[in-house]
């Protein structure tokens, strides 16, 4: 083996450490651009601004749809703030983009290349973590399921690796879930573990976040204060 060999096996943490900064410089953005965004939606609709605030609507709205996609960025602000001021009449469009926001995050989990994952987790010193990956990403569906729960720690992990798209839907809606990542982090760890089906994972989601939409056409405004 070469040199030049030898060196490219050798973990770069450097390298880690500057992609971990980038990361952590895309979650902050993200997070004051919601925030942003959020105090701009603050506005009240007069005939003279109208105009304006269906531009703000619609920026926000495409805003959004990146934002919940992105891991521990509460992207739900800018839909909240969008119902406080639009009441019910909004809530379908809100609903579409946080659909469309999560299924864009699980879809690219799980379209990265395994490699790049490999590399990372390399370059962090983390050879066998790397070499798993690898391993899992080999099979199919079914053995991969198979595997990961013969290896999963203590009684719950089996559990919920088997009803995996309950686990999801619960997790997406249990208060505090930010600290797992939200639900883009909750969307994208989902995607790279190659575990879900894409049209059940997408039933999946339309089920899971339509519980405060429903509530807020069943109920109108009546419903509001009680989520925001």
């Amino acid at each position: 083996m070469s040199a030049q060999q030898t060196a490219s096996r050798r973990p770069n943490r450097l390298r880690a450490l500057c992609v971990l900064l980038v990361v952590a410089g895309v979650i902050v953005g993200a997070n004051l651009l919601g925030e942003y965004l959020a105090v701009l939606l603050e506005v009240e609709v007069t005939p003279r601004n109208e105009y304006i605030v269906h531009r703000l609507v619609m920026i926000s709205a495409a805003a959004y749809v990146v934002l919940i996609a992105i891991p521990f960025v509460p992207g739900v602000e800018i839909a909240l703030s969008l119902m406080m001021v639009f009441g019910p009449k909004i809530v379908v469009l809100m609903y579409a983009c946080t659909l469309f926001g999560l299924s864009l995050g699980f879809m690219v989990g799980r379209h990265i290349p395994v490699r790049i994952l490999q590399k990372f987790l390399h370059d962090l010193g983390l050879r066998r973590a790397a070499a798993f990956l690898g391993e899992v990403d080999a099979m199919d569906e079914a053995h991969r399921l198979d595997l990961l729960v013969a290896r999963a720690p203590g009684a719950w992990v089996p559990f919920l690796l088997r009803f995996r798209y309950l686990a999801v839907a619960l997790a997406l809606n249990i208060p505090g879930n930010s600290l797992i990542g939200g639900g883009g982090g909750i969307v994208f760890v989902a995607g790279v573990s190659r575990l879900f089906s894409p049209l059940y994972f997408v039933a999946t989601l339309a089920i899971a976040i339509s519980p405060v939409p429903l509530a807020v056409l069943i109920f109108g405004e009546r419903f509001m204060p009680g989520i925001l």
